[in-house]
């Protein structure tokens, strides 16, 4: 009987599920629900809430999905991955059941809590034993229910990320990870466990935290009741969650210090990992556990986020370029201006306050623009590389903290598919980039492979991943891109 292993993608969009083979490690099945974007509540300004049991019915209908379109049989699952949006809070009593909708990922109602917090215990304190300000994260988000819920917070038995909650509608078993809590700031990396400034400031009793289990490890199996409701065995085990950042550096295979994961969709991510305890002393980056963090292993991730990147190419392309064009198109035509876009620079950052400017909202904003010489290419290719250099300005901070940036592991989607782009950020970064045919739901389940010791170690479950492109520095351009990368700085 061949096996199969189930990873699940819990976004904010959507629920993903894909079925891999475990022996081959090829994902035979896919889907996502729902088809058209999943839906926010903003009840106030700066609030999005979702009804957790949203993503368990959404859950429900990719798994029927996959397993139809393969003609796989449930008792042919041998383990379940999760990976999950990151810094929600789900409440839920002690029947489980969730109390309120979630607070997600994009709230901002927990920032002046956050910032009260990083005063009281300190700043040097935060970011040397959380490495990281408490910021709006879910730590935060528990503050706002307790002062402005109290009733409701009375109720709470356990407090969850969304892949905590997704878990216990599987296995009906309450428990976190070490990453978990760390991307909720609840844990101290100094002293090696629960933080106590954190839990004093806020007023929290410990009892509200979920069992601590390790990141790929059994962490419960499908109850009778989820297997009836999802077409599976009961039994399976759940031997893998994280959230979705980490979750896509193990995706793409990236598991060791000095290598890289990257995307760039309407916003952008650098997620590098690090093998000592360190932090950035203004915080412009954030640092968690990575899923291969142990007390005897140091890997911590390091994750920048640039809001304003592919928004920047798909404003260009809806609002100055010809009706119609195609991205593929906008790539040939930045590739016909020369490197540095004859002296026009773009800084990319008009989609809100970017961490990495230590919380400015600049805006975006064009510098060195000549009405003699510039055309669209010059635009197209000045914003693609004002996306590549503020990614380079962010990685700079990543080397302050010392890491030594080799390669970088980015899926084949979005700005990666621009020659430009990518060539661009080999140059400037020095780095080699490696492009996968991959996405998170599919890392989940070889995650789960890990966790359920069908693969005997990283390198195994990643062994079939497939390499569509290495792009390497092009020596012949990479004093050019660098002086163009320093005239966009200093604009910055």
């Amino acid at each position: 009987m061949k096996r199969y292993l189930i990873g699940y993608d819990i976004g904010s969009s959507s629920v993903k599920a894909s079925l891999v083979e475990a022996e081959s490690g090829q994902c035979v099945a896919s889907a996502f629900y729902p088809e058209s974007e999943a839906p926010i509540t903003a009840l106030c300004p700066g609030w999005a809430e979702q009804d957790p049991d949203s993503w368990w019915q959404y859950l429900k209908q990719a798994t029927a999905d996959i397993l139809s379109t393969h003609g796989a049989k449930g008792n042919e699952v041998a383990a379940i991955g999760i990976s999950y949006q990151m810094h929600g809070l789900v409440c839920v009593d002690k029947r489980g059941r969730a109390l309120r909708p979630s607070i997600i990922w994009c709230d901002s109602r927990a920032v002046p809590y956050g910032q009260q917090a990083f005063e009281t215990i300190g700043e040097e304190r935060c970011l040397s034993h959380l490495l990281n300000s408490p910021g709006n994260f879910t730590a935060s988000k528990l503050a706002w229910v307790k002062e402005n819920e109290p009733a409701l917070y009375g109720q709470i038995d356990k407090i969850m990320l969304p892949g905590d909650y997704i878990a216990l509608r599987l296995t009906g078993e309450a428990c976190t990870t070490l990453s978990g809590l760390s991307e909720g700031i609840f844990w101290d990396f100094k002293e090696g466990t629960l933080s106590e400034d954190v839990m004093r400031h806020y007023g929290f009793d410990s009892s509200l935290i979920p069992t601590l289990r390790p990141t790929f490890a059994p962490q419960g199996e499908v109850s009778a009741a989820a297997a009836s409701e999802l077409g599976l065995a009961a039994g399976i085990p759940v031997t893998y969650r994280a959230g979705d950042q980490p979750n896509n550096a193990l995706s793409l295979g990236v598991f060791n210090p000095g290598e890289i994961a990257s995307t760039a969709g309407t916003s952008g991510v650098v997620y590098g990992v690090l093998d000592s305890v360190n932090y950035d002393p203004k915080s412009r980056v954030n640092t968690f556990a990575h899923v291969n963090h142990t007390p005897e292993q140091t890997r911590l991730g390091v994750l920048l986020c640039i809001n304003g990147t592919g928004i920047l190419n798909s404003w260009l392309r809806r609002n100055a370029l010809p009706d119609g064009i195609s991205y593929a198109a906008m790539n040939d035509m930045a590739a016909t201006a020369p490197i540095g876009a004859d002296s026009l620079s773009i800084l990319p950052f008009g989609n809100g306050a970017e961490r990495v400017l230590e919380n400015r909202a600049p805006g975006c904003s064009i510098h060195g623009l000549n009405f003699n010489i510039h055309t669209r290419a010059h635009l197209v290719r000045a914003a693609q590389e004002g996306i590549v250099y503020s990614f380079k300005y962010g990685i700079e901070v990543m080397e302050q903290m010392g890491m030594q940036v080799s390669k970088i592991h980015a899926g084949h989607a979005n700005m990666f598919l621009s020659p430009l782009f990518r060539q661009t950020l080999a140059n400037v970064t020095g780095a080699t980039i490696e492009l996968y045919d991959t996405d998170g739901s599919v890392g989940a389940a070889r995650g789960a492979g890990i966790g359920a010791g069908i693969y005997k170690d990283s390198r195994e479950a990643f062994a079939s991943l497939q390499k569509i492109a290495v792009i390497e520095p092009n020596a012949a351009e990479v004093a050019a891109t660098a002086e163009a990368y320093e005239r966009w700085k200093s604009f910055v």
